[in-house]
């Protein structure tokens, strides 16, 4: 017997129409600064150390094995242009995908689901609290500037994590390095890498409450909640960081 698609796409359609409440509320409603300041400061300390942790061996990853590839061609001087480019347009998006979704998205949904299972969401609705303006908006909007701010990070390690990987260990001339920096690696770059960030972090804010408040099933279905919220963040960025890339090669394209 084929099962009944019906579950899955009632699910999707609550997700879009959390979405749609997120967005009304987020210029309707009166902002909660004092909430957006605490989750974005919860959020960057759960996901600092991690992402500096991913961030280093990446980059060290990708500055070993482009300068060997260009000492193999005799480019070794472009290896600045290089790490900047992969930085700023693949590691940086790459990293803050993994920490946005590993570790941001699942600190919100196992708050937002421990709440859910304790009643206290049923209890705000009870009281009139809207609980999409109160809980959900400045949740979302912490989880995309805590993003953007986790890419800076990351582009900023990858950039100097490459200059003393190379420099240091692989004998690339310091100043040749310096120099290739900005050589294929601009503006418009840095712009695309923000507006992936961007992207990630809306998209995993808005599965992470989209769960959080779903959660049945006591403190088992929140332990669900979050393994769903990883998988279904990872998914939906990888894709969204696909279409990203594809648009951005096209607009960068000299």
């Amino acid at each position: 017997m084929v099962p009944s698609p019906a579950p899955a796409l009632r699910a999707v359609g609550e997700f879009f129409a959390l979405c749609r409440d997120v967005a009304v509320a987020s210029v309707t409603k009166r902002f909660q600064v004092g909430e957006f300041v605490d989750q974005a400061w919860f959020l960057a300390r759960v996901s600092l150390l991690p992402t500096v942790l991913v961030a280093v061996p990446m980059t060290v990853l990708v500055s070993f094995v482009l300068n060997i590839l260009l000492r193999e061609i005799g480019a070794a001087d472009l290896s600045g242009a290089g790490a900047a480019l992969g930085s700023v347009t693949q590691v940086g998006p790459v990293v803050t995908v993994l920490i946005v979704a590993g570790a941001g998205a699942t600190a919100i949904c196992a708050d937002l689901g421990s709440r859910t299972v304790r009643e206290e969401i049923d209890a705000m609705e009870v009281l009139g609290i809207d609980v999409t303006s109160r809980l959900a908006v400045p949740r979302v909007a912490a989880s995309a500037v805590v993003a953007v701010l986790l890419n800076g990070l990351v582009c900023m390690i990858g950039i100097l994590g490459g200059f003393l990987f190379s420099v240091i260990l692989q004998n690339v001339n310091p100043g040749a390095f310096a120099d290739g920096l900005t050589l294929l690696t601009g503006f418009r770059e840095l712009v695309i890498s923000a507006v992936k960030a961007f992207s990630f972090g809306i998209i995993a804010g808005l599965v992470a409450c989209y769960r959080g408040l779903g959660v049945r099933g006591g403190p088992k279905g929140v332990g669900n909640a979050v393994n769903e919220t990883v998988v279904y963040s990872f998914m939906a960025l990888f894709v969204v960081n696909t279409v990203i890339t594809a648009v951005g090669v096209q607009l960068t394209a000299r």
